[in-house]
């Protein structure tokens, strides 16, 4: 009785205005992985629990040009990615401006400020040494002759580092396709999951969402929330459940319903690192003995707020699981967005998706020149 009246009383605290409670359809009896998804969370918590965008009908047109939706097909804008990385170039052109002025003497003075400049930025001591070493050459051989060049020989080897990543997803070509999403919790992997069923909604993908961390609290009801809201499929199970068991369960109903995307939601944290890390791995294998070859992708969600400790974290979950991309999240919210190129230099482990927002369709497909462009230009 007390929780309807709580549920009722944050139905009505977020539902956006002038918007009236639509009627309920009568549906069959759900079994208990297959719960409907309850009221959204209230707005003050923290991003994985913040308001969801409204849900995308199924199999709609293709947005217009301009649209805020991002296919896998479609890169996002230059005006669209400098805007979400402001703080990030505000900060860089703090301490970059004048530098690049045209006449500007190339001296050692010059090369320790844009050095600086480029650390301040958290790109990484070690990257920005390297990258540096490069220019202190180029400049000695005489293919650096004025500031102008330098900035131009900068972004040129910076985008030189991404020419070899693979930044596609590795799409399964019969599906379903399996998707394992790891990250400590407050990373923003739960919002994360839910901007990446909105992109393959979008495109007309059926998409379903296995509850595998049932560990935190509340975590398996946001993400029913958000299920609810972009449309897609979840299997869930009672809190303190296996998580292995919800990845499983959630492999047979995909290929029993013809789904074609599952992403699978794991644990951020549990007693020690060690379990942690352990059941990650355990449920890897699960899915692989379920389906061949799954997962077909695992993304880690990193918070790029956290600047040089998201490198950290990359490294520790690469041991236990075989991270093949990058989700970085709260890009936005940083002016540390030069992680991106150090994460790069550091653990080879291509950015394949940014976050710029707090809604469903506030996702990115990293493009590497394009985010350069951005920063510098």
């Amino acid at each position: 009785m007390v929780f309807d009246l709580i549920k009722g009383f944050i139905e009505q605290a977020v539902a956006p205005a002038g918007v009236k409670e639509e009627k309920k359809e009568e549906k069959p009896a759900e079994t208990p992985s297959e719960k409907a998804a309850g009221p959204p969370p209230p707005s003050s918590v923290a991003e994985e629990e913040k308001k969801p965008a409204e849900a995308p009908a199924k199999k709609q047109e293709e947005p217009s040009a301009g649209s805020s939706w991002l296919s896998l097909d479609t890169w996002v804008s230059l005006d669209d990615l400098k805007k979400g990385l402001e703080k990030t170039r505000a900060r860089l052109e703090g301490h970059l401006q004048g530098l690049f002025a045209l006449g500007q003497t190339v001296d050692e003075h010059l090369l320790e400020e844009i050095e600086a400049a480029l650390i301040e930025a958290d790109m990484g001591v070690k990257p920005v040494g390297r990258l540096m070493e490069e220019l202190r050459r180029a400049c000695q051989s005489g293919e650096v002759t004025d500031a102008a060049g330098v900035k131009g020989h900068l972004k040129a080897r910076l985008k030189e580092r991404f020419k070899a990543c693979k930044l596609e997803l590795n799409m399964s070509p019969t599906p379903p396709t399996v998707i394992m999403v790891a990250g400590v919790n407050g990373s923003g992997k739960t919002t994360s999951i839910a901007k990446l069923g909105y992109m393959f909604a979008r495109e007309g993908k059926q998409v379903l969402l296995a509850a595998g961390d049932t560990f935190r609290a509340a975590a398996v009801e946001q993400l029913e929330i958000w299920a609810g809201r972009i449309g897609a499929q979840i299997i869930k199970h009672q809190p303190g459940a296996d998580p292995s068991a919800v990845a499983y369960d959630a492999l047979e109903a995909a290929v029993a319903r013809g789904v074609d995307v599952v992403i699978v939601d794991t644990a951020g944290r549990l007693h020690t690192k060690q379990n942690l890390m352990s059941e990650l791995g355990k449920m890897k294998k699960v899915l692989s003995k379920r389906i061949e070859h799954a997962p077909h992708e695992v993304l880690l969600v990193l918070d790029a707020t956290t600047g040089q400790n998201a490198i950290s974290q990359a490294k520790l979950f690469k041991e236990a699981v075989d991270i093949t991309g990058i989700f970085l999240a709260k890009l936005d919210g940083t002016a540390k967005g030069g992680v991106v190129l150090g994460m790069q230099d550091e653990i080879k482990i291509p950015v394949k998706f940014v976050g710029l927002g707090e809604k469903a369709e506030d996702i990115q497909r990293f493009d590497p020149e394009g985010f350069i462009d951005a920063l510098f230009d």
